[in-house]
């Protein structure tokens, strides 16, 4: 799969903050255009000495949820853990990963931030415009922003807001148990995200996409 270059990684700190405000604009929110069959997920590890991270890409196909490829990375940690730079740290071999995918994918699932973020480019969006795609951030936590709990039932949700501005949704993907923070990546709604999000889950709380990409990378972290 091609994936667009937008810019170095050779940052300093501030130089990635500034990155991303310069950055922020050109994510699109738009209705998805058709129902997706081919969805994507990504998620990291980190292998047990702390000096790798490990990158899997898991393509699944609706309505089935069968998996149709698999493709990881493996590269050097090179940035430190910074809250709203997650990006800097995971994107590079994420997209090592996604570049091995022989189709590309109706919409990527990622687990981060997409537009809530400070700064409105956690890794989902950011992603989304090197892959050029629809991408949905599905986080196990808020890194910014207020909310109020959504009902516990499955499919419940509220709005995540920042400054009165809705940046997410908080998403109940199953009964009485922890939400997600569901929030757009690129070329997507917010509705479109839940939509796809719902399709994607079972009886777990993660969609199949990055719970699948979840247990993938933590295989082979292991083995490297």
């Amino acid at each position: 799969m091609k994936v667009k270059k937008l810019h170095n990684w050779n940052l300093s700190y501030s130089q990635a903050r500034e990155l991303q405000s310069r950055l922020a604009p050109r994510v699109q929110i738009k209705t998805f255009s058709k129902n997706p069959r081919l969805v994507a997920g990504l998620d990291c590890a980190f292998t047990k000495d702390g000096k790798r991270i490990v990158a899997g890409a898991v393509v699944l196909e609706l309505p089935g949820l069968e998996i149709t490829e698999t493709k990881s990375a493996t590269r050097k940690v090179a940035f430190p853990y910074i809250p709203g730079l997650l990006s800097f740290r995971e994107a590079p071999v994420c997209i090592a990963a996604v570049k091995k995918l022989r189709r590309r994918p109706d919409v990527f699932l990622i687990d981060g931030q997409g537009i809530a973020h400070r700064r409105r480019l956690g890794l989902a969006a950011h992603l989304g415009l090197f892959f050029d795609s629809p991408t949905i951030g599905c986080a196990k936590s808020r890194l910014t922003g207020v909310f109020e709990e959504p009902a516990q039932a499955k499919g419940g949700y509220s709005r995540l807001t920042d400054a009165g501005e809705t940046i997410g949704a908080v998403l109940r993907t199953r009964t009485n148990v922890k939400p997600l923070f569901i929030s757009i990546g690129n070329k997507c709604t917010l509705k479109d995200a839940i939509r796809i999000v719902l399709a994607c889950t079972t009886k777990y709380r993660l969609p199949e996409p990055t719970r699948l990409a979840h247990q993938f990378v933590s295989k082979i972290r292991l083995e490297v």
